[in-house]
This record gives C-alpha cells, sequence and structure tokens, in this order.
C-alpha cells in the first residue's frame, strides 16, 4: 500500500454460530464500509482473532466448542489480543444479564436480534472509543 491510498477499512470478527445471524451481521457492517471476517464457534474465533487482530470483535456468547466467556477470558490473556473491544451478543436479556456481561469484561453488549442502526451505532462508538474508526 502507497502512502497516499486510504487506509483500510477496520476489520470486524463475527463470531457466531448461527450463519443467519452472522450473514445478517455481515451484510449491516459490510453496507457501513467495514471489513468482515467470520466464525462458526468460539475456538475458531480466538484461532482469526490471533491470526489477524481484528479491530473489533462481535461474540455470541452461547457457541459450541468454547462459548463466548470463555474466549473473551482467553483474549484478555493475551497480550496482543486484550484491548480489542469485544461486543457480546445474546439472545438472553434477563434481568442483570448487562451487569454479569459487563463484569466478565465484555466491552459492551447487544440483545439479539438487534436492529441493523443500534448495531452500526454501537460499532462504530466501540470503534471509535478504541482509537480504530475510520
Amino acid at each position: 500500500m502507497h502512502e497516499s491510498e486510504a487506509p483500510a477499512s477496520p476489520v470486524i470478527l463475527i463470531a457466531d454460530d448461527r450463519p443467519s445471524s452472522r450473514e445478517l451481521l455481515r451484510t449491516v457492517l459490510e453496507r457501513a464500509g467495514y471489513s468482515v471476517m467470520e466464525a462458526e464457534d468460539g475456538q475458531q474465533a480466538l484461532e482469526r482473532a490471533r491470526s489477524s487482530h481484528p479491530h473489533l470483535i462481535l461474540l455470541d456468547l452461547q457457541m459450541p466448542r468454547l462459548d463466548g466467556f470463555g474466549v473473551l477470558e482467553q483474549l484478555r490473556s493475551d497480550d496482543s489480543l486484550r484491548t480489542i473491544p469485544v461486543l457480546a451478543l445474546t439472545a438472553s436479556a434477563m434481568r442483570g444479564d448487562r451487569e454479569k456481561i459487563l463484569a466478565a469484561g465484555f466491552t459492551d453488549y447487544l440483545a439479539k436480534p438487534a436492529g441493523p442502526e443500534l448495531v452500526r451505532e454501537t460499532v462504530a462508538r466501540l470503534l471509535d472509543q478504541s482509537g480504530s474508526a475510520p
């Protein structure tokens, strides 16, 4: 890449075991100008995060092989990945869930299904806070 070229758009990793959820999020984020990668379970999410160091991770909490809390624990214990903002995605929106999720170390959370505008606003805010906004 030459100095005069525009910087690449932020890379976002979507980790969700449901293909329909990944596709919906991918569409919303790509239309907003982001580069998107996908993982279909927690182990794959860790592998992709380690190999590509995304700017933001959208992480479903309930996945096979390794759940979102397990993924977050490993991300936060890795010096090269610990500062990546991680947005928890959950179908569980019970009283106290937000506090539990934030106390675990997630940057923020969205209850599924979240509308496209809320997803875009939340992603933009987290990228801006982390200094990764375009």
